[in-house]
């Protein structure tokens, strides 16, 4: 016989409660007051990690007047500081030493709709160097540094500079390992031993000693410096595109690591912060007009061998809408 089921004290069960709107908008508001604190916590860690160059910018006499709009040199330095012998081989850098630059980039942000413009500098330019004389344009920077680098650029061009930002070997592999590596579209197979590079025809995800290769090599086309500018530019959009990637941003493994790379990779002049880092990320994530200052020919220079020389003429008339905030012409970009 079955056992008679004594009544329970306690009283019957309602149906369950939902939280009220108040306790959801206090839980919203504390996980967003978490992740502003963690923002503003990552900005501050972010801007410490920031390194300034002094002086790079600092006012010089018959400076070019500021102009309108946002200027940024992007320079790229050949440097192989931060590498081991070993790092050296096998991303086939060589063995120089001192410091040149490999790459060299003017970035214009207007102020008003359109879009950021990326105009590259041929390091071989024939360009006057201040209290220099004739000579190429990494020869500024060979010998005076980002900060005759800047002089001489804004001397050719007329443009004045806002921000200066510089990048070696080491760091540039650092940042496309740290992205999970970048997606190129290869327009001919490429093989340079010199540069350590072996690439077929093709879209496909280059790691980053590929990507240094890619960037260096003087492989392919009839005009490879030419070819070397366009790759250079193609490859700086494809890895800003992709770090500013929500699959890249949100995830703190990849994050993290990047925000660690490029804060150790870049060099920046002295007032450059986070936020205009976060204006260049924009830009460029803004698919910004590329081209090459226009040239033709070759220039002897008085220390001896040949130098690229620009049309000056058509160079004008790209610097010129630079400076005064407005589109490059058609016929310029078109020539390129």
């Amino acid at each position: 016989m079955r056992a008679r089921r004594e009544p329970s004290d306690k009283p019957p069960r309602g149906p369950r409660r939902l939280p009220s709107w108040k306790t959801i908008s206090v839980i919203v508001a504390g996980v967003l007051v978490a992740l502003l604190v963690a923002a503003v916590g990552m900005f501050f860690w972010i801007d410490s990690r920031l390194s300034g160059i002094d002086g790079v910018l600092d006012d010089y006499e018959g400076r070019v007047a500021d102009t309108p709009g946002t200027n940024w040199l992007l320079v790229g330095s050949d440097s192989r500081e931060g590498l081991t012998a070993a790092e050296r081989k096998k991303l086939a850098t060589g063995k120089a030493v001192g410091r040149r630059t490999d790459s060299m980039m003017l970035l214009h942000l207007p102020d008003g709709g359109d879009k950021p413009t990326l105009v590259s500098l041929p390091r071989d330019s024939a360009v006057t160097i201040p209290g220099k004389g004739r000579d190429k344009l990494n020869s500024a920077y060979a010998i005076g540094g980002g900060k005759l680098l800047v002089q001489t650029v804004e001397t050719v061009t007329g443009v004045h500079i806002d921000n200066y930002m510089e990048i070696g070997f080491a760091g540039f592999v650092d940042i496309v390992d740290a992205v999970g590596g970048v997606e190129i579209n290869v327009r001919a197979a490429v093989n340079d031993p010199k540069a350590g590079l072996k690439l077929k025809k093709g879209t496909q995800v280059l790691t980053g000693s590929q990507a240094l290769g890619y960037v260096r090599t003087r492989k392919g086309g009839a005009l490879p410096d030419f070819e070397r500018t366009k790759r250079q530019r193609q490859f700086l959009g494809a890895v800003v595109k992709k770090a500013a990637s929500p699959g890249v941003l949100i995830n703190p493994f990849t994050s993290i690591p990047l925000a660690m790379s490029a804060t150790d990779a870049v060099q920046v002049d002295s007032g450059t912060g986070v936020f205009n880092m976060l204006s260049l990320g924009l830009a460029m994530g803004d698919s910004p007009v590329t081209t090459v200052v226009p040239f033709g020919g070759n220039e002897v220079i008085p220390g001896g061998g040949t130098a690229v020389k620009w049309d000056r003429a058509k160079a004008l008339v790209l610097f010129n809408a630079l400076k005064e905030d407005k589109p490059v012409p058609k016929e310029i970009l078109d020539a390129n």
